[in-house]
């Protein structure tokens, strides 16, 4: 069994209030757990428009089955418009 865990710093254009940034990250994070078996949270930068930080963690079976999980959330987050990922830190347990 793996563990990885995931710190995705994001950039949220469209922003122009908290309110913004707030529904947007909600409607993400919703979509997110609805799509994939995992868990997710906005951990750090939460008093900035434009910027994000969403922590993530899925167990899989092996170092593969993570890789390929994670890869899948990426391209999930980069097909939202209204996001894009400007750094990612991984740990795989």
């Amino acid at each position: 069994m793996r563990v990885a865990a995931c710190s995705l710093e994001l950039y949220i254009p469209s922003a122009s209030s908290l309110k913004t940034k707030r529904q947007i990250l909600k409607s993400l994070i919703q979509r997110l757990r609805n799509e994939f078996n995992l868990s997710v949270t906005e951990v750090g930068q939460q008093d900035l428009w434009q910027k994000a930080e969403l922590g993530l963690a899925v167990v899989c079976h092996n170092s593969n089955g993570a890789d390929r999980i994670l890869q899948k959330i990426f391209d999930f987050i980069e097909s939202d418009y209204r996001v894009e990922i400007i750094d990612r830190r991984v740990e795989i347990y």
